[in-house]
């Protein structure tokens, strides 16, 4: 409202390009909006030679972005995973589970057991965990000491950042 003060001419400016933002852009990201818009009042004080408010503008977008990245907001976390194995049951299928929650525990912040299927003596079970990992550079060890453990196989590790469309 600074930058527009009483000019028409300006407001219809600021309306035009609002318009072309709006329509010819997609924009997923609010963010990345409030940006937009953003530079685009700092841009109209300076062509309307509001310096003052566009120094001001630019100072506080600045603080904000600084604030914003120091915060991470809105960072995307990748370490969201889906688990899958199969277990043959058997005599040494219960401590093998233990042994699987166990390693579970000290790689993930969180885990729940989404489904079991297939679970007859002598036959495959496939577990599908869910899975918040607590490192993702650690995610090769994990799997390489889920792989140790007796009676697990065929396992299956999908991170989140595979399945966002892009």
């Amino acid at each position: 409202m600074a930058v527009i003060g009483n000019s028409i001419v300006t407001a219809f400016g600021l309306m035009g390009a609002l318009t072309i933002i709006r329509f010819r852009n997609v924009l997923k990201d609010t963010r990345d909006m409030v940006f937009i818009f953003s530079v685009l009042v700092v841009g109209m004080a300076c062509g309307s030679q509001r310096f003052d408010v566009a120094i001001l503008g630019t100072a506080f977008l600045c603080l904000v972005a600084v604030y914003l990245h120091l915060a991470s907001f809105g960072a995307h976390q990748p370490h969201n995973g889906f688990l899958r194995f199969q277990l043959t049951m058997g005599t040494g299928a219960e401590p093998s589970v233990h042994n699987v929650t166990d390693i579970l525990k000290r790689f993930c912040k969180s885990f729940k057991l989404i489904s079991v299927q297939g679970a007859s003596f002598g036959a495959a079970a496939e577990y599908s965990y869910q899975l918040m990992i607590k490192k993702h550079e650690r995610n090769e060890e994990m799997l390489y000491e889920l792989e140790k453990i007796e009676n697990v196989g065929n396992i299956n590790l999908t991170m989140q950042e595979e399945l966002l469309e892009v």
